[in-house]
Protein backbone atom coordinates (compact mmCIF):
# COMPACT_ATOMS: atom_id res chain seq x y z
CA UNK A 1 0.00 0.00 0.00
CA UNK A 2 1.56 3.25 -1.18
CA UNK A 3 -0.23 5.28 1.48
CA UNK A 4 1.88 3.66 4.19
CA UNK A 5 5.00 5.38 2.87
CA UNK A 6 3.64 8.58 4.45
CA UNK A 7 5.37 7.58 7.68
CA UNK A 8 8.69 8.30 5.98
CA UNK A 9 7.84 11.99 6.34
CA UNK A 10 7.07 11.80 10.05
CA UNK A 11 9.53 13.68 12.30
CA UNK A 12 10.49 10.54 14.24
CA UNK A 13 13.49 8.26 14.58
CA UNK A 14 11.60 5.08 13.74
CA UNK A 15 8.04 4.24 12.74
CA UNK A 16 6.16 1.18 11.54
CA UNK A 17 2.66 0.74 10.19
CA UNK A 18 0.47 -2.21 9.18
CA UNK A 19 -3.02 -2.60 7.71
CA UNK A 20 -5.06 -5.76 8.26
CA UNK A 21 -8.26 -6.86 6.53
CA UNK A 22 -11.11 -7.89 8.77
CA UNK A 23 -12.65 -10.77 6.86
CA UNK A 24 -9.66 -13.09 6.97
CA UNK A 25 -7.01 -11.20 8.95
CA UNK A 26 -4.84 -10.81 5.86
CA UNK A 27 -1.99 -8.33 6.04
CA UNK A 28 -2.85 -5.84 3.30
CA UNK A 29 0.26 -3.72 3.69
CA UNK A 30 3.16 -2.93 6.00
CA UNK A 31 5.97 -0.39 6.07
CA UNK A 32 8.82 0.23 8.46
CA UNK A 33 10.54 -2.18 10.86
CA UNK A 34 7.76 -4.64 11.67
CA UNK A 35 9.67 -6.42 14.44
CA UNK A 36 11.06 -3.36 16.21
CA UNK A 37 9.76 -3.18 19.79
CA UNK A 38 8.08 0.11 20.65
CA UNK A 39 6.78 1.42 23.96
CA UNK A 40 2.98 1.37 23.65
CA UNK A 41 1.94 3.78 26.41
CA UNK A 42 -1.88 3.72 26.48
CA UNK A 43 -2.18 1.33 23.54
CA UNK A 44 -1.49 -1.10 26.40
CA UNK A 45 -5.08 -0.58 27.57
CA UNK A 46 -6.80 -2.56 24.78
CA UNK A 47 -4.43 -5.46 25.53
CA UNK A 48 -5.24 -5.25 29.24
CA UNK A 49 -8.95 -5.03 28.44
CA UNK A 50 -8.80 -8.09 26.21
CA UNK A 51 -7.13 -10.09 28.96
CA UNK A 52 -9.84 -8.94 31.37
CA UNK A 53 -12.56 -10.03 28.95
CA UNK A 54 -10.92 -13.45 28.63
CA UNK A 55 -10.97 -13.62 32.43
CA UNK A 56 -14.70 -12.84 32.40
CA UNK A 57 -15.39 -15.64 29.93
CA UNK A 58 -13.20 -18.01 31.94
CA UNK A 59 -15.13 -17.21 35.13
CA UNK A 60 -12.19 -15.58 36.92
CA UNK A 61 -14.44 -12.64 37.75
CA UNK A 62 -17.52 -10.90 36.36
CA UNK A 63 -18.02 -7.48 34.83
CA UNK A 64 -20.27 -6.44 37.68
CA UNK A 65 -18.01 -7.69 40.47
CA UNK A 66 -16.92 -4.93 42.89
CA UNK A 67 -13.53 -3.44 42.01
CA UNK A 68 -11.95 -0.11 42.86
CA UNK A 69 -13.75 2.61 44.87
CA UNK A 70 -16.94 1.86 46.76
CA UNK A 71 -19.75 1.26 44.26
CA UNK A 72 -17.34 0.66 41.36
CA UNK A 73 -17.12 -2.58 39.36
CA UNK A 74 -14.86 -4.23 36.81
CA UNK A 75 -17.13 -2.70 34.15
CA UNK A 76 -16.62 0.81 35.56
CA UNK A 77 -12.84 0.37 35.52
CA UNK A 78 -12.85 -0.79 31.89
CA UNK A 79 -15.03 2.15 30.85
CA UNK A 80 -13.12 4.89 32.75
CA UNK A 81 -16.14 5.57 34.95
CA UNK A 82 -14.88 4.29 38.31
CA UNK A 83 -14.25 7.84 39.51
CA UNK A 84 -10.51 7.25 40.01
CA UNK A 85 -8.07 10.04 39.16
CA UNK A 86 -5.83 9.93 36.10
CA UNK A 87 -2.60 8.69 37.67
CA UNK A 88 -3.30 8.01 41.34
CA UNK A 89 -5.59 5.84 43.40
CA UNK A 90 -7.73 8.78 44.50
CA UNK A 91 -11.50 9.02 44.03
CA UNK A 92 -12.63 12.11 42.13
CA UNK A 93 -16.29 11.28 41.42
CA UNK A 94 -18.98 8.74 42.19
CA UNK A 95 -18.84 5.66 39.93
CA UNK A 96 -20.81 5.98 36.71
CA UNK A 97 -21.19 9.76 36.84
CA UNK A 98 -18.18 11.02 34.86
CA UNK A 99 -15.79 9.70 32.20
CA UNK A 100 -12.47 10.19 34.00
CA UNK A 101 -9.70 8.69 31.89
CA UNK A 102 -7.60 6.75 34.38
CA UNK A 103 -4.32 4.87 34.22
CA UNK A 104 -4.82 4.11 37.90
CA UNK A 105 -8.14 2.46 37.11
CA UNK A 106 -6.50 -0.01 34.75
CA UNK A 107 -3.88 -0.89 37.33
CA UNK A 108 -6.65 -1.54 39.89
CA UNK A 109 -8.33 -3.68 37.23
CA UNK A 110 -5.13 -5.70 36.76
CA UNK A 111 -4.66 -6.08 40.52
CA UNK A 112 -8.26 -7.30 40.84
CA UNK A 113 -7.73 -9.86 38.07
CA UNK A 114 -4.43 -11.06 39.54
CA UNK A 115 -6.00 -11.58 42.96
CA UNK A 116 -8.93 -13.50 41.48
CA UNK A 117 -6.73 -15.61 39.16
CA UNK A 118 -3.98 -16.24 41.67
CA UNK A 119 -1.18 -15.30 39.26
CA UNK A 120 0.49 -11.97 38.32
CA UNK A 121 -1.48 -9.98 35.77
CA UNK A 122 1.47 -9.78 33.34
CA UNK A 123 1.63 -13.58 33.26
CA UNK A 124 -2.13 -13.91 32.84
CA UNK A 125 -2.13 -11.49 29.88
CA UNK A 126 0.73 -13.38 28.25
CA UNK A 127 -0.91 -16.79 28.70
CA UNK A 128 -4.45 -15.66 27.84
CA UNK A 129 -3.75 -13.31 24.90
CA UNK A 130 -0.18 -12.90 23.71
CA UNK A 131 0.90 -16.53 23.47
CA UNK A 132 -2.28 -17.85 21.79
CA UNK A 133 -2.07 -15.09 19.17
CA UNK A 134 1.64 -15.63 18.51
CA UNK A 135 2.57 -12.19 19.89
CA UNK A 136 6.05 -13.29 20.92
CA UNK A 137 7.50 -9.78 21.14
CA UNK A 138 4.72 -8.33 23.29
CA UNK A 139 4.82 -7.93 27.08
CA UNK A 140 3.47 -5.81 29.88
CA UNK A 141 6.37 -4.58 31.97
CA UNK A 142 5.59 -5.02 35.66
CA UNK A 143 8.25 -2.47 36.64
CA UNK A 144 6.45 0.34 34.80
CA UNK A 145 4.83 2.98 37.00
CA UNK A 146 1.40 2.07 35.56
CA UNK A 147 1.97 -1.34 33.98
CA UNK A 148 -1.57 -2.32 32.94
CA UNK A 149 -2.42 1.20 31.80
CA UNK A 150 0.73 2.16 29.94
CA UNK A 151 3.51 -0.42 30.40
CA UNK A 152 3.18 -2.46 27.23
CA UNK A 153 5.85 -3.08 24.60
CA UNK A 154 5.11 -4.60 21.21
CA UNK A 155 5.77 -4.57 17.49
CA UNK A 156 3.71 -3.73 14.42
CA UNK A 157 3.77 -7.40 13.45
CA UNK A 158 2.38 -8.48 16.82
CA UNK A 159 -0.30 -5.79 16.92
CA UNK A 160 -1.34 -6.79 13.40
CA UNK A 161 -2.19 -10.18 14.92
CA UNK A 162 -4.13 -8.45 17.70
CA UNK A 163 -6.25 -6.30 15.37
CA UNK A 164 -6.92 -9.40 13.26
CA UNK A 165 -8.28 -11.01 16.43
CA UNK A 166 -10.45 -7.96 17.13
CA UNK A 167 -12.06 -8.29 13.70
CA UNK A 168 -12.50 -12.09 13.74
CA UNK A 169 -12.29 -13.24 17.37
CA UNK A 170 -10.92 -16.65 18.25
CA UNK A 171 -10.08 -16.14 21.92
CA UNK A 172 -13.42 -14.57 22.83
CA UNK A 173 -17.00 -15.04 21.77
CA UNK A 174 -17.71 -12.49 19.00
CA UNK A 175 -20.63 -11.12 21.03
CA UNK A 176 -18.23 -10.26 23.88
CA UNK A 177 -15.97 -8.32 21.51
CA UNK A 178 -18.94 -6.58 19.92
CA UNK A 179 -20.23 -5.48 23.32
CA UNK A 180 -16.80 -4.12 24.28
CA UNK A 181 -16.12 -2.26 21.03
CA UNK A 182 -19.50 -1.25 19.58
CA UNK A 183 -21.72 -0.59 22.59
CA UNK A 184 -21.15 2.61 24.55
CA UNK A 185 -20.65 1.82 28.24
CA UNK A 186 -22.47 4.31 30.45
CA UNK A 187 -23.68 6.45 27.52
CA UNK A 188 -24.05 10.21 27.64
CA UNK A 189 -21.06 10.93 29.88
CA UNK A 190 -18.71 13.77 29.02
CA UNK A 191 -15.00 13.80 29.69
CA UNK A 192 -11.55 14.76 28.43
CA UNK A 193 -9.94 12.84 25.59
CA UNK A 194 -6.22 13.19 26.43
CA UNK A 195 -4.52 15.52 23.99
CA UNK A 196 -7.80 16.60 22.38
CA UNK A 197 -9.73 18.31 25.15
CA UNK A 198 -13.27 18.02 26.47
CA UNK A 199 -15.64 15.79 24.52
CA UNK A 200 -19.40 15.70 25.04
CA UNK A 201 -20.24 12.90 24.96
CA UNK A 202 -16.95 11.09 25.45
CA UNK A 203 -17.98 7.62 24.34
CA UNK A 204 -16.08 4.47 25.29
CA UNK A 205 -16.74 0.78 25.21
CA UNK A 206 -14.96 -1.59 27.58
CA UNK A 207 -11.30 -0.70 27.22
CA UNK A 208 -11.72 0.70 23.71
CA UNK A 209 -12.47 4.26 22.66
CA UNK A 210 -15.40 4.54 20.24
CA UNK A 211 -15.01 7.34 17.73
CA UNK A 212 -18.67 8.30 17.21
CA UNK A 213 -18.83 12.01 16.33
CA UNK A 214 -15.85 13.26 18.33
CA UNK A 215 -14.03 16.26 16.93
CA UNK A 216 -11.14 16.90 16.91
CA UNK A 217 -9.94 13.31 16.84
CA UNK A 218 -6.80 11.28 16.22
CA UNK A 219 -8.40 9.11 13.51
CA UNK A 220 -9.23 10.42 10.04
CA UNK A 221 -12.26 12.27 8.81
CA UNK A 222 -13.03 9.27 6.62
CA UNK A 223 -13.16 6.87 9.57
CA UNK A 224 -16.69 5.74 10.31
CA UNK A 225 -18.35 6.64 13.65
CA UNK A 226 -18.11 2.95 14.54
CA UNK A 227 -14.32 3.02 14.48
CA UNK A 228 -12.80 1.88 17.76
CA UNK A 229 -9.29 1.65 19.12
CA UNK A 230 -6.78 3.60 21.18
CA UNK A 231 -3.76 5.87 20.94
CA UNK A 232 -0.79 6.24 23.23
CA UNK A 233 1.33 9.14 24.41
CA UNK A 234 4.44 7.33 23.14
CA UNK A 235 3.36 8.05 19.54
CA UNK A 236 1.31 4.93 18.90
CA UNK A 237 -2.20 4.07 17.75
CA UNK A 238 -4.42 1.30 16.50
CA UNK A 239 -7.92 1.50 15.08
CA UNK A 240 -10.47 -0.90 13.64
CA UNK A 241 -13.10 0.44 11.24
CA UNK A 242 -15.94 -2.09 10.89
CA UNK A 243 -17.42 -0.23 7.91
CA UNK A 244 -14.14 -0.34 6.00
CA UNK A 245 -13.54 -3.91 7.15
CA UNK A 246 -9.95 -3.14 8.05
CA UNK A 247 -7.63 -2.06 10.84
CA UNK A 248 -4.51 0.08 11.04
CA UNK A 249 -1.61 -0.04 13.50
CA UNK A 250 1.02 2.71 13.66
CA UNK A 251 3.95 2.87 16.07
CA UNK A 252 6.62 5.54 16.49
CA UNK A 253 9.42 6.42 18.88
CA UNK A 254 8.42 10.05 19.51
CA UNK A 255 5.95 11.13 22.16
CA UNK A 256 2.54 12.35 21.06
CA UNK A 257 2.36 16.07 20.29
CA UNK A 258 1.35 18.48 17.53
CA UNK A 259 3.29 16.41 15.00
CA UNK A 260 1.04 13.39 15.66
CA UNK A 261 -2.17 15.40 15.70
CA UNK A 262 -1.19 16.67 12.23
CA UNK A 263 0.22 13.43 10.79
CA UNK A 264 -2.12 10.71 11.99
CA UNK A 265 -5.49 11.74 10.45
CA UNK A 266 -4.07 12.16 6.91
CA UNK A 267 -2.48 8.72 7.13
CA UNK A 268 -5.79 7.15 8.20
CA UNK A 269 -7.66 8.97 5.42
CA UNK A 270 -5.10 7.88 2.82
CA UNK A 271 -5.28 4.26 3.99
CA UNK A 272 -9.07 4.27 3.77
CA UNK A 273 -9.01 5.91 0.34
CA UNK A 274 -6.59 3.27 -0.93
CA UNK A 275 -8.74 0.49 0.52
CA UNK A 276 -11.77 1.87 -1.35
CA UNK A 277 -9.62 1.78 -4.48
Amino acid sequence: MQSLRMIEEWPVGAAAVAVVRGADGALLGAHGPQHHRFQLASVTKPLTAYAALVAVEEGVFELDDPAGPEGSTVRHLLAHTSGLAFDENRTMAAPGTRRLYSNAGFDVLAETLAKAAGIPFERYAAEAVFQPLGMADTAIEAAHRTPAGAGGVSTAADLARFVAELQAPRLLDPSTVAAATREVAFPGLSGVLPGYGHQKPNDWGLGFEIRDGKTPHWTGGANSPGTFGHFGQSGTFLWVDPVAGAACVALADRDFGPWAAEAWPPLSDAVLAELRG
